[in-house]
């Protein structure tokens, strides 16, 4: 008997060793070719890049994985404890694999069942970063073995660290940081027992848990953990049970755009970015983006342009309702379905019910809830006649004239704009076709305080500040002065404001006239820019010669390439808002040329500056301590592009332009302020561009498609209004500053007609440069004739131009 046992025993043994051996062959064959676990050391996982205004504030986000990466000493206590709870209780004290739940997998997959369970933090670790998520023996026999790998390799913590960083979570998010906001809007610091508790429910599932879809199961998960939670010691058992006893609470944050009134600057931004750096490192490189942007200047720039686009097309007519619909049994589910314009958050989209001669009746849209249902609030509303009076004018496709009544220009199904009055009552709105743009800038640095590119961003992308290329008309002549003010010109020199006809190269003649058709005869340049005088510009580039007025555009930023044909200084060359603001940021600097720019820093994933805007070298600034030493200052080396003395001289001929000439509705902001309008052909495009001594602002409007805006809608009456209502708030509560004179100026009392030495009735205070001032005899520029040979030809292509309404400008 003895012998038999021990010959059992003996093949016992044997068949052990054969099948310890195999085992081994296997395991070994299993780990050839596994994936290099040290690759984790270096692990860079994609990273949400933030984009931020100048006080902090987050304007938008970026991600193909939302993610914010946190180190393991910045992650709460309470997180660790719930998804140890959860996923991993013995976490910090088995060696990667859970030999208990190992073999419970695998004898319920030797019995035909699925593969699952069993799986501690580790193997996820391994399985997430190192293999693939397929369901088999095999990968889990190498899940094991790398995670044995890893803990050999790196810390518990370490391994914490990726994983919760790593796992997805649902509503687009990876890692705890990301969830935290997409589930709750709250940091991580900031979360409940219950509300980690739910984060630590969904890595086995998150679509089964759901927060909308599946309320109940997400309840009966989180309150698992919490359960967990208290069983482990983590919590005491009544924190427990008035965790479990709260609802779910989801919060979700919006993605997206962050600042309402901010999508076209940060477009603007986002198109930088990509041109800098790639779209990969935009969506995966975790970069941190400062931009220059002023919240609330960026609000009332979009509210002051916003003002002028509706008053002038309400002006127009109503063209009739966004749509129509059949409102059927819940009108609010047909209302609900008609997308709104998402950043004019004051308008809301309604539906007509029903309406008569002196009211309507209208279905406000109903919210949409945090889950993106329709809500179920049906919220109705009237329209009387005095708050839509503006549609009785009718200018519909195939309708015109003048309605009588509300039910007149509303039917039932149309669904509207209304937007909430102060005393609680609704006006109708309608989205305008003209568009427009405003930029304001910081002339001494370039950076761009605020910019807007159209009424909104979800009625047109087109971005017209920066993408919409048009003709300046009488804004671009400050540059023509400034050129000849820099070349010999004084403010009081006089040119003869006369007609002038210029052979145009094909037999006939361009003959440029001052807006209104008058002229004065020989004025000064001062009165000339004052009065926007065409005939004035022209002859004075003539009399320089275009390719000197050339250079100083190109010098100043406003054309890459600008044609030397006398037209173009009536401004009939394209640019755009930025363009212009830029230009007009070195007169009002002194004469430093200007980078415009709408980042002031950019860091990457580290923190380390990869950008930065202001490049002023200040070598005392670092200095370890004061011994008495001078206050250091910052060391300009931006190029010097126009004379100071000539900047300030052009500033002042501006200033005139807002005291007596063609803004003086300018006046109203009661600060020094210099500026120049701007109206092309049929009044088809508005400008103003001003500036105090430290803010620059730049408005266009007019017609995506060129057409007239209608008789005197210059720039003066048109966009100077949108300067004025858009600097009162700029400017409030900033001090005064007055335009400083460079030293060596002379100021010399001259007449404004003449120029020439003068202390009686019609004088004007003119600065001169050393060596200069009012002449001692009457001299004209330009009355050598009005035209003739001698007369500057032009090209068919720049007369094409003229006579077909692009040029002549005012």
């Amino acid at each position: 008997m003895i012998r038999l046992l021990g010959y059992l025993f003996g093949i016992g043994t044997v068949f052990a060793l054969i099948a310890a051996g195999g085992a081994a062959w296997y395991v070994a064959s299993m780990s050839q070719d596994l994936p290099d676990y040290q690759v984790l050391a270096n692990y860079e996982p994609p990273v949400t890049t933030r984009m931020h205004a100048s006080d902090g504030s987050l304007m938008a986000e970026y991600a193909k994985e939302r993610r914010l990466y946190l180190p393991i000493q910045a992650i709460p206590q309470r997180i660790k404890d719930a998804f140890l709870s959860a996923e991993d209780k013995n976490f910090y004290n088995h060696p990667g694999v859970d030999v208990e739940g190992i073999g419970r997998a695998a004898l319920l997959y030797v019995r035909g069942g699925p593969m699952q369970g069993g799986s501690t933090i580790t193997q996820q670790v391994a399985k997430n970063f190192l293999l693939t998520n397929e369901r088999s023996m095999e990968r889990k026999i190498k899940e094991a073995i790398l995670s044995l790998r890893i803990e050999q390799a790196y810390s518990k913590d370490h391994i914490l660290e990726l994983y919760l960083n790593e796992i997805y979570l649902g509503l687009g998010s990876y890692g705890v940081a990301a969830a935290s906001l997409a589930y709750f809007d709250k940091s991580v610091n900031e979360l409940t027992i219950d509300e980690v508790a739910y984060l630590a429910a969904l890595p086995k599932a998150p679509e089964n848990y759901n927060p909308f879809r599946d309320p109940d199961e997400a309840i009966g998960r989180r309150n698992w953990v919490i359960q967990r939670m208290a069983e482990n010691g983590f919590i005491s058992n009544d924190e427990a049970a008035e965790a479990q006893a709260r609802p779910l609470g989801v919060n979700p944050r919006p993605s997206g755009t962050y600042i309402a009134s901010a999508e076209y600057f940060t477009e603007e931004v986002r198109r930088d970015i990509i041109n800098r750096y790639g779209v990969k490192e935009l969506y995966e490189g975790g970069l941190s983006i400062r931009t220059t942007l002023d919240p609330k200047m960026q609000l009332e720039a979009r509210t002051s342009l916003q003002h002028a686009l509706v008053s002038y097309d309400q002006g127009q007519g109503y063209r009739g309702p966004v749509t129509t619909v059949d409102p059927g049994n819940d009108w609010g589910k047909a209302v609900g379905e008609v997308p709104a314009l998402s950043d004019v958050p004051e308008w809301r989209l309604a539906i007509v019910l029903s309406a008569d001669g002196g009211s309507a009746s209208v279905g406000l849209q109903p919210r949409r809830e945090a889950s993106g249902r329709l809500g179920a609030d049906r919220d109705i509303a009237m329209l009387d006649l005095a708050d839509m009076k503006w549609a009785l004018r009718q200018s519909r496709t195939g309708r015109s004239g003048t309605a009588r009544g509300v039910d007149g220009v509303l039917s039932r199904g149309d669904v509207v704009y209304v937007e909430k009055k102060a005393d609680g009552g609704y006006r109708l709105r309608q989205p305008p076709k003209v568009q427009g743009a405003l930029v304001a800038m910081d002339p001494h640095t370039g950076r761009v305080m605020a910019l807007v590119g159209g009424f909104s961003y979800a009625q047109s992308e087109f971005n017209r500040a920066t993408q919409a290329y048009r003709q300046p008309g009488s804004s671009f002549k400050p540059i023509v002065y400034a050129a000849a003010l820099d070349n010999g010109y004084t403010p009081a020199s006089v040119i003869l404001d006369a007609p002038i006809s210029i052979p145009n190269g094909t037999g006939g003649y361009w003959e440029p006239k001052n807006y209104g058709g008058e002229v004065s005869g020989p004025s000064t340049l001062r009165l000339g820019i004052e009065k926007s005088r065409n005939l004035m510009t022209v002859r004075l580039a003539k009399d320089m010669g275009m390719d000197l007025v050339a250079q100083y555009a190109e010098r100043f930023g406003v054309y890459d390439k600008l044609a030397p044909y006398l037209p173009m200084s009536l401004g009939s060359g394209e640019t755009t808002v930025m363009r212009m603001v830029s230009a007009y940021s070195v007169m009002a600097n002194g004469g430093r040329s200007i980078e415009p720019s709408l980042i002031d820093r950019i860091q990457d994933r580290y923190g380390r500056t990869v950008y930065k805007h202001d490049n002023r070298g200040c070598e005392a600034c670092n200095a370890t301590g004061w011994a008495s030493q001078d206050e250091p200052t910052l060391v300009d080396d931006r190029q010097q592009v126009l004379d100071p003395m000539t900047a300030y001289q052009i500033t002042s001929m501006m200033e005139g332009v807002v005291q007596r000439g063609t803004a003086t509705i300018v006046k109203e902001l009661g600060v020094p302020t210099a500026g120049k309008t701007g109206t092309t052909n049929d009044e088809k495009d508005a400008w103003f561009i001003g500036y105090t001594p430290n803010l620059v602002t730049g408005v266009y409007l007019g017609y995506d498609n060129p057409q007239p805006l209608g008789h005197g809608r210059t720039g003066g009456g048109f966009a100077a209004p949108v300067f004025v209502e858009f600097m009162q708030q700029a400017i409030k509560g900033k001090p005064v500053a007055d335009f400083r004179i460079p030293e060596g100026m002379t100021q010399i009392s001259v007449d404004r007609k003449t120029g020439m030495a003068s202390k009686g009735n019609g004088s004007i205070l003119e600065a001169f440069k050393p060596g200069t001032g009012p002449s001692d005899t009457y001299e004209v520029i330009g009355d050598e004739g009005y035209g003739g040979a001698t007369a500057q030809a032009i090209s068919p292509e720049a007369n094409e131009a003229i006579v077909s309404g692009a040029g002549g400008l005012f």
